[in-house]
């Protein structure tokens, strides 16, 4: 059993999975920020593969693509700086990006690479389920690799049905049709739309994406799924930044627990140690 079916296995609720691109914003930054997000409490790491020509990806993670690339980011180089960190990351970690540069790679030298690197799912949005079928599940399988698939609102029942046979990891609930990166208000429609998910008595767990970015839209989204993924708030962090190991635990805390919380459980420790001087 991977990590990632392990730890869905064991936990049902509020799972946090955080996105951000291998190579951003400096190319050696996933050996510092994968271990500090466990530290932190992260319970998924999705890592992006950077792409020149990326479809559903918005403004934020199309920059931090641009500059991880610029950077000198490749497969290659990302696989030798995970298998530096394999024997120190419990966490599940995921692959996400792009079906392009996995063809070119090669599937089953890529599939290798991830299971010797410690990857334990991926997720490319682009790829066709059919393809995936003929192509990708004998590899994935092969070598104890996780699939995830995404479902949007307009996608129909049969088809959500389809790919929860498919998958193998969880189902990426797109909270909405936009591109990523937009600070979501959850509206009645949203609602209906993750009430029906949840009534469908899918097999797999699911996890809500796209604009989820703070406290408030973690806990309204975890409302009706196993957990949320947060990208583009994250990788604003990164750039804003100056001590990543001190600014992801606080990130991430932040998500979980809520600034107010947190600036409680703070106010309320300077006062008890004040009392006790």
């Amino acid at each position: 059993m991977n990590k990632l079916k392990k730890l869905f296995s064991m936990r049902h609720k509020n799972l946090l999975s955080v996105y951000f691109t291998a190579g951003y914003p400096q190319l050696e930054s996933t050996i510092e920020i994968v271990p500090a997000l466990q530290e932190a409490g992260a319970d998924i790491v999705e890592i992006g593969m950077p792409f020149s020509d990326p479809v559903a990806d918005g403004p934020v993670i199309q920059e931090s693509s641009k500059r991880a690339l610029a950077n000198g980011m490749t497969l290659k180089k990302l696989f030798a700086q995970l298998r530096t960190m394999k024997h120190r990351v419990h966490i599940p970690l995921v692959l996400m990006g792009y079906i392009n540069p996995v063809l070119q790679y090669g599937i089953r030298n890529f599939c290798a690479d991830c299971a010797n690197a410690g990857i334990d799912g991926l997720i490319l949005p682009d790829m066709p389920a059919p393809v995936y079928e003929t192509e990708f599940a004998a590899e994935m399988h092969q070598y104890g690799l996780s699939s995830v698939f995404l479902v949007t609102p307009e996608t129909s029942d049969s088809r959500i049905r389809y790919l929860d046979r498919l998958t193998t990891g969880f189902i990426y609930l797109v909270s909405d049709h936009r591109i990523t990166g937009g600070n979501i208000d959850l509206q009645e429609s949203n609602f209906r739309y993750f009430q029906r998910i949840q009534s469908a008595g899918l097999s797999n767990p699911t996890l809500i994406g796209f604009g989820i970015g703070d406290h408030l839209s973690f806990t309204s989204a975890t409302q009706y799924a196993s957990g949320a993924i947060i990208g583009s708030a994250f990788i604003k962090m990164l750039e804003k930044s100056q001590d990543h190991a001190q600014d992801i635990i606080k990130f991430v805390r932040d998500i979980k627990v809520g600034p107010e919380t947190m600036n409680a459980e703070s106010a309320g420790l300077e006062k008890s140690h004040a009392e006790f001087k």
